[in-house]
């Protein structure tokens, strides 16, 4: 089985290269697909700033679990996991994915009213069910957290 000490480097070299991937996707190509789109569809032209904003704002969100991830992880790393610094950080997950989920709803809405293809519609639908579920598990996750950091807290107090 693969120690914790191998799993938590290859996990965060996994997060340093999607963290410069999603770097260089915000910065150069979704401004650029925008800007594509609307020379190529200039009726729908009014829509490149908006989506480039929403979907930058999706990307560091994302970014912000990434960063808090390897905050746990050095938490992991140095046995301070149940604390209350990692319960934190945990909270800064759950307020990330929390904003995209709104600003996701909220564009769930708008296409939803302005379709004319289904396919979108689904598509959307996956994705707000995608984030719903990942963020509610985060939910019940720090609340796990939450509990067994209690139950060391008391462990410590009694030792």
């Amino acid at each position: 089985m693969i120690s914790e000490r191998w799993a938590v480097t290859a996990l965060r070299v996994f997060l340093v290269a999607l963290f410069g991937i999603l770097v260089m996707l915000e910065t150069f190509s979704l401004p650029g697909q925008y800007a594509h789109m609307a020379q190529q569809n200039p009726e729908q032209a009014y829509l490149r700033w908006p989506s480039t904003i929403v979907t930058v704002f999706w990307v560091v969100c994302v970014q912000v679990v990434i960063v808090a991830t390897w905050k746990l992880l050095t938490l992991v790393r140095k046995d301070l996991i149940f604390t209350e610094a990692a319960i934190r950080w945990v909270d800064v997950m759950v307020w990330a994915i929390a904003a995209a989920w709104v600003v996701l709803v909220g564009v769930f809405l708008w296409v939803g009213f302005n379709a004319d293809d289904p396919g979108v519609l689904v598509l959307f639908f996956l994705f707000t069910t995608g984030v719903s579920v990942v963020g509610l598990v985060l939910v019940v996750m720090r609340a796990l957290l939450k509990r067994a950091t209690e139950l060391r807290a008391d462990m410590e107090s009694v030792i």
